[in-house]
């Protein structure tokens, strides 16, 4: 991962085992730097679990919480409709596989220029 790239992980569902485990993995790819996540207000973000967490790592990790229900300041949001209309749609995957593979070829192509994709989830 660098400054300005997507990343994530791939889980069926989303849940705090996997959430906990991503964080776990940005602050150890950015040991000793700060890092700012900006969040949607899904309640895995917001669990007590992830708490201890985030307190031992308060001086290099911070969360910034979108307000409830503002889809248009939310940015994935617009990626997640960028791949799937350039992924998805109209498509039959005969496996989980090849769904994953298709979407990280996206993935590959957004990081490929970041400073494009951010020009086109920002200012469309």
């Amino acid at each position: 991962m660098a400054p300005g790239k997507c990343c994530g992980i791939t889980p069926i569902t989303m849940t705090l085992p996997c959430f906990s485990h991503f964080l776990r993995q940005v602050v150890e790819h950015y040991k000793g730097e700060r890092i700012v996540m900006i969040l949607d207000n899904a309640r895995i973000h917001h669990a007590k679990l992830i708490q201890p967490f985030l307190d031992a790592h308060r001086e290099t990790l911070t969360l910034l919480f979108l307000p409830p229900y503002s889809p248009q300041l939310n940015r994935i949001e617009g990626l997640w409709g960028w791949l799937k209309r350039s992924v998805i749609y109209n498509v039959f995957f005969k496996t989980v596989s090849a769904i994953v593979d298709a979407v990280t070829g996206f993935m590959k192509r957004v990081n490929a220029d970041p400073e494009q994709t951010l020009k086109r989830l920002c200012w469309n």
